[in-house]
């Protein structure tokens, strides 16, 4: 699968199931092996089992998401991703912020990703022009 094809298909899903909490959906996107930076200070996730764990432990917190994906922009096998959410997380209103570096096999699966993000409380739809 061609890198833009398979980035295009990672926002795509994410931005359709997880509002859903599509956990299965998800994993789908990722191959068996990958390495997910949640953001910069944590240790990686590694493999689909531990990916797993920590997208079900945080949709478990989640609720009344609304969440946007940018235009990928893609550069050999990566990409690069922004997003946006507003959601309830523990009880509490807020807003994510942030952008997905994606590095992808041939079959159009990550490999690596790392995120990096921002948080405020309250709902705050995405700005005029954000995304592309």
């Amino acid at each position: 699968m061609e890198p833009v094809e398979a980035a295009r298909r990672w926002a795509d899903v994410w931005q359709q199931e997880w509002p859903a909490r599509n956990l299965e959906a998800i994993l789908a996107l990722y191959h068996a092996e990958v390495a997910y930076f949640s953001e910069p200070f944590r240790e990686p996730f590694r493999g689909i089992g531990e990916l797993r764990d920590y997208l079900g432990a945080a949709f478990a917190e989640e609720e009344g998401l609304e969440g946007w994906f940018g235009t990928p922009l893609v550069t050999g096998q990566r990409a690069s991703v922004e997003w946006w959410a507003s959601l309830v997380e523990a009880g509490v209103e807020t807003t994510i912020v942030g952008t997905s570096n994606l590095r992808f096999d041939e079959a159009g699966l990550v490999v690596e990703q790392r995120d990096t993000w921002n948080q405020r409380d309250g709902r705050r739809p995405p700005f005029e022009g954000w995304g592309r």
